[in-house]
């Protein structure tokens, strides 16, 4: 049976309809996939989300899992390690950031509980729903993912832009822009 999907998601790889179909728009609650797709989406910053699909499971390998609490604790060494791998985006600011905003992540945790608390509490506990019926209705950042962006800045972490942070919304459920065709638009 064919599904109709959100545009983004039609003919493309097997990876991106699963993540389209099984992930995208579903709410997180649980503080290392928050951690994950904040650390994916930065170093998606100037690329394809296909392309960080690709390196999805290097970055898991990698990034100890996405345990902020290890990657919070990597050095120069775990750094030039990490410049040599071909398995993920090999751009220092981007990794560095990745190490940086561990750091911040794990602050925020102590100050709230979870990041999950924290983030969540923007959207009162539930996930935005809109009701765009074509992509180009859907926006690249809102004035809540700029709010959002500015306190992330503020706490210390970096490749965290409106932009970045819109599109970690969506990947995580807070927000969902599955287009009102789509058979996931209603779950």
């Amino acid at each position: 049976m064919n599904k109709t999907r959100c545009t983004w998601a039609s003919d493309t790889f097997d990876q991106y309809i699963r993540y389209h179909d099984e992930e995208w728009g579903v709410p997180v609650h649980d503080d290392r996939v928050h951690f994950e797709f904040l650390i994916l989406e930065g170093a998606q910053a100037g690329l394809s989300w296909s392309t960080i699909l690709k390196k999805r499971e290097e970055y898991r390998k990698v990034f100890a899992g996405f345990d902020p609490k290890a990657v919070a604790q990597f050095g120069e060494k775990e750094v030039e390690e990490l410049m040599g791998n071909p398995g993920i985006v090999r751009n220092r600011l981007k990794i560095q950031s990745a190490i940086r905003n561990a750091k911040a992540f794990l602050e925020i945790q102590k100050e709230f509980g979870s990041f999950d608390r924290y983030i969540w509490a923007y959207t009162d506990g539930k996930p935005i729903q809109n009701s765009f019926t074509e992509m180009k209705e859907v926006p690249a950042q809102t004035e809540l993912s700029t709010k959002i962006s500015k306190d992330l800045k503020k706490r210390g972490m970096n490749f965290v832009g409106s932009t970045i942070i819109y599109a970690y919304m969506q990947a995580c459920g807070l927000v969902n822009d599955h287009l009102v065709g789509c058979f996931r638009y209603e779950s």
